[in-house]
């Protein structure tokens, strides 16, 4: 049987195999279970389920109504040579959904921290590394595997397979097909599949089902034909495009992902 631990929210349940350290906070309504493992300094808000196995090492803040799957291992010491022990933590955001043996591993002095927004499903054996930062609403696909310092916009989703590279950017409502090799950015509200990969026009489905309006949908069509299939640089095409008054803010968006860029991005 677990042991409850009585909270407003409604009972805590810890099962009796389960090893939670002294240091950690759960709050009510947790349910912690078979064989699960979390260390110190670790807070798990209410109605979070732990599932069984699951390992949550240290310095970990796990948000409300979360799902973590069996076997799921979060806040483990980075992968990266430079980390020599130094403080940092794993936050994940309310409501995520961590599937089975997903890793996450904790920040470096480069940033401190590593960052999973709320509403984000990662599924099955998936890694996220040092200091990523994922928005809200993120989907990763089976065994996605991202390496450091890798950044996921709102809403964006990455198909199965895919392995990212250091310090790309994949923008807000992207979609990355599956068992693609990302190694340059992907702009927002734009579709890329391959190894290399390549763009292949908007994510209009996307956008229609999360309300973007026809106005919206076609400013952004019209801002990436001139980008993207012009006879310009993609430099010349982006400065043109930026001088044109009274843009959507998603344009705006699009525009300034690109010319914040320094990996370049995909084409």
């Amino acid at each position: 049987m677990s042991r409850p631990v009585i909270g407003g929210r409604g009972d805590t349940c810890i099962h009796p195999t389960a090893m939670v350290d002294s240091q950690a906070e759960l709050d009510a309504g947790v349910a912690v279970g078979p064989w699960a493992i979390i260390g110190p300094r670790v807070q798990v808000g209410g109605g979070t389920n732990i599932g069984p196995r699951v390992l949550i090492e240290r310095d970990t803040l796990v948000g409300e109504d979360c799902l973590i799957a069996n076997g799921a291992v979060l806040g483990t010491d980075p992968q990266d040579l430079k980390y020599k022990g130094e403080e940092s933590s794993l936050e994940v955001g309310d409501r995520t959904v961590i599937r089975e043996f997903a890793t996450l591993n904790r920040g470096t002095r480069a940033s401190g921290r590593t960052v999973i927004g709320s509403d984000c499903l990662i599924m099955a054996y998936t890694h996220v590394a040092h200091d990523c930062e994922l928005g809200n609403h993120v989907i990763l696909a089976n065994a996605v595997n991202m390496a450091g310092h890798v950044t996921i916009q709102d809403w964006a989703i990455v198909g199965g397979m895919t392995p990212i590279h250091q310090f790309v950017r994949i923008g807000a409502h992207a979609f990355v097909g599956g068992g693609s090799r990302i190694t340059k950015d992907i702009a927002p509200y734009c579709r890329a599949a391959g190894s290399p990969p390549k763009l292949y026009g908007l994510n209009s489905v996307g956008l229609e089902r999360r309300g973007f309006s026809l106005d919206v949908r076609r400013a952004l069509k019209q801002a990436y034909r001139e980008i993207f299939h012009s006879d310009k640089t993609i430099s010349e095409a982006v400065q043109e495009a930026a001088l044109k008054p009274n843009q959507v803010p998603e344009v705006g968006h699009l525009i300034k992902f690109i010319q914040d860029s320094e990996r370049g991005v995909t084409t």
